[in-house]
C-alpha cells in the first residue's frame, strides 16, 4: 500500500519476508528469521558481525579450512576441555568418507565468544570443487561477509562482480585492514597495527608514558558493529530495489571514525591530541582515583554536578573558588583540583569511598576487574550471561546480546559449532546435493566429513 501524505509505498510483514529471504531455515523467529548469511570470515571484526546477525535469526553458515578452522581456535589458553570423545561410535566410522576430526586442546575461549549462532563446513577454497561449493551456497544465500585480502577471492572467481551474476539479490560485505582501493590496500591488518596507525594507541596510556593498546581490540569490533548495521542498511534497500551491493569496511577508516572529538579537535581546532591517562582534555574533574585498597572513578561534565560532588566529599568550598567555579577553569587548573579530591578518598576504602558518594547527583563506579563486573548486580538482573550446553564440551556460559526486544525472539539458539559439524548436512539440505556429489566432494580434497553423531551434526 502506499501512504497518501507522501505515496511512498510501505510493505507489509509478508512482503517484506519475501523481498528479504531466500527461503533459509527458519528456526527462531527473530528479525532476521530467513535470512542467509554466508560467512567467509576468520578472527575478530567479521565473526563479530556474523554472530550479530546469527543472533537476530540470521541462518548463519560459516566457511572454515578443513583441516585448521578459524584461527581463534588454537588462541588460548583458555580452552574449554572436551568432556567426551569427538569421534562417534556409529556407521560413520565405517565408512571411508569420514575421518577423524582434527585435534585441538580443546574449544578456545576466544572462539566461543564470536561463534554461536552458525553452522560450520569445512571447504578448502583451493580446490575447484571447493570453489563450487561457495559459488552454490552464494546462490543461495543473502548475504556474504569476507575478510580476505582485497582481490583474493575475485582470483578465485568469488569476489563481488562474479557472485552477483549468478545472485544479482546479494548483499557482500568485505572487510579488511585498508579497503579494497589505496596504497595499502594489499597490506594485512590486526587490531593492534591499526591502533597504532591510526591514532588510538597515541591518545592511549599515562600522561607521561608510553602509548599503549587498549585493553579488548575496539578497532575489530567496531569494525563488526559497522558491518553488521551496512548489513542491514543494504538489505532495506534490497527491498526497494531488488538489487544486492558490495559494501567496502576497512579497520582503518572505522578507527578514524571514531577518534569522535578527538578527531574534531584536530580538524576544526588544529589540536594533536596526547596522552591523558583517566582523564578527560576538555572535561575537569573527570578521572580515576585512588582509595586505600582500590580506584574509583569519577565524571562531573557540568557546575552542578562538580558542586555536587564537592558536597560529598566534604569540601563544598571548592565550587565557590574563582579557579574552579566553571568547567574551563576546573581544566585549566585540573591538577590542584585532582589534587584535592584525591586528599579527600586516598585514606578511604574503595566501598567507604562509595557510600560518600552515593546519592550525589553525578556519575561516580569502582574500577571493577572482570570478575566483579559478572557479579555486577545490574547485569544479574539484565541476564547478560547466558548459559547454553555445548555437546562435547557441556555447558558454556557466554555473554548475550545487548539490545533486549520487546516483540523479537533474539538470543543464543545454537552453541558455537565443532569445525565442519555441519558439512553434510548443508550440502545434502542447501544445495540438495546427492551421494555422489558429496562422495566427490570429499575425495577431490574440497571439503571433508568428520565423525560427529547424528545428534551434533543437526
Amino acid at each position: 500500500m502506499t501512504t497518501r501524505a507522501t505515496g511512498l509505498k510501505i510493505l507489509q510483514p509478508r512482503q517484506l519476508q519475501r523481498w528479504f529471504s531466500s527461503g533459509a531455515p527458519e528456526k527462531a523467529e527473530g528479525p532476521l528469521a530467513g535470512i542467509r548469511v554466508l560467512d567467509m570470515t576468520r578472527v575478530l571484526a567479521g565473526p563479530y558481525c556474523t554472530m550479530l546477525l546469527g543472533d537476530l535469526g540470521a541462518d548463519v553458515i560459516k566457511v572454515e579450512h578443513p583441516t585448521r578452522g578459524d584461527d581463534t581456535r588454537a588462541w588460548g589458553p583458555p580452552f574449554k576441555a572436551y568432556k567426551r570423545a569427538l569421534q562417534a561410535g556409529d556407521k560413520k566410522a565405517d565408512s571411508p568418507l569420514y575421518t577423524a576430526p582434527p585435534r585441538f586442546p580443546g574449544e578456545s575461549a576466544y572462539y566461543l565468544c564470536v561463534n554461536r549462532n552458525k553452522r560450520s563446513v569445512a571447504v578448502d577454497l583451493k580446490k575447484e570443487a571447493g570453489r563450487e561449493i561457495i559459488g552454490g551456497l552464494a546462490r543461495e544465500a543473502d548475504v556474504v561477509v569476507e575478510n580476505f585480502v582485497p582481490g583474493t577471492l575475485a582470483a578465485m572467481g568469488l569476489g563481488y562482480d562474479e557472485l552477483s551474476r549468478i545472485n544479482p539479490r546479494l548483499v557482500y560485505a568485505s572487510i579488511s585492514g585498508y579497503g579494497a582501493t589505496g596504497p595499502y590496500s594489499q597490506r594485512p591488518g590486526y587490531d593492534v597495527i591499526i591502533e597504532a596507525e591510526a591514532g588510538l594507541m597515541h591518545i592511549t596510556g599515562d600522561e607521561h608514558g608510553p602509548p599503549v593498546k587498549v585493553g579488548v581490540a575496539v578497532t575489530d569490533i567496531a569494525t563488526g558493529l559497522y558491518a553488521h548495521g551496512a548489513i542491514m542498511a543494504a538489505l532495506l534497500a534490497r527491498a526497494r530495489t531488488g538489487r544486492g551491493q558490495h559494501l567496502d569496511l576497512s579497520l582503518i577508516q572505522t578507527q578514524a571514525s571514531v577518534l569522535a572529538n578527538i578527531a574534531s579537535n584536530y580538524l576544526v581546532g588544529g589540536h594533536d591530541a596526547q596522552r591523558w591517562g583517566t582523564r578527560h582534555p576538555s572535561i575537569a574533574p573527570y578521572e580515576v582515583f585512588a582509595t586505600a585498597d582500590g580506584s574509583v572513578c569519577i565524571g562531573a561534565g557540568n557546575d552542578a554536578q562538580f558542586a555536587s560532588l564537592c558536597r560529598c566529599i566534604g569540601r563544598p568550598d571548592l565550587s565557590s573558588q574563582p579557579e574552579f567555579r566553571t568547567n574551563a577553569d576546573r581544566v585549566a587548573n585540573r591538577l590542584a583540583l585532582s589534587s584535592a579530591i584525591a586528599d579527600a578518598l586516598a585514606a578511604r576504602s574503595t566501598a567507604d569511598a562509595l557510600a560518600l558518594l552515593d546519592g550525589g547527583a553525578f556519575p561516580f563506579a569502582p574500577v571493577n576487574s572482570i570478575a566483579q563486573t559478572f557479579s555486577h548486580p545490574q547485569l544479574l538482573a539484565r541476564r547478560v550471561v547466558r548459559q547454553i550446553d555445548h555437546p562435547f564440551v557441556g555447558p558454556i556460559r557466554l555473554v548475550g546480546p545487548a539490545v533486549h526486544y520487546s516483540c523479537s525472539d533474539v538470543g543464543i539458539r545454537r552453541p558455537p559449532p565443532m569445525l565442519g559439524q555441519h558439512t553434510e548436512l548443508v550440502l545434502r539440505s542447501v544445495l540438495g546435493y546427492s551421494d555422489a556429489q558429496v562422495a566427490h566432494a570429499v575425495r577431490s580434497g574440497a571439503t571433508a566429513l568428520y565423525h560427529y553423531d547424528a545428534q551434533c551434526s543437526a
